[in-house]
């Protein structure tokens, strides 16, 4: 059974399975929208493999940070980008 740890995103806290991806965390909370474009459109995970940064997002207050990148930590605190 794997380690569970707890992660605040935006307001809410999850508990995830330690390695579980910041971008997999996010998407399976929101439906996939990681921030917003310019225009106000909802962008989520693309590549997945960090090379096209749609998955940015602030965690543990560094903004920009590729989601599907990292692995979740425990107290990590993630907030998605306007």
């Amino acid at each position: 059974m794997a380690e569970l740890v707890r992660v605040r995103l935006d307001e809410t806290e999850h508990t995830v399975p330690a390695g579980t991806t910041v971008a997999a965390l996010v998407a399976g909370c929101t439906g996939g929208a990681i921030r917003r474009s310019l225009a106000g459109e909802p962008r989520g995970l693309l590549c997945g493999m960090g090379i096209c940064f749609e998955c940015r997002a602030t965690v543990d207050g560094r903004p920009h940070v590729r989601t599907c990148m990292i692995p979740v930590a425990e107290g990590m605190e993630v907030r998605r980008e306007p």
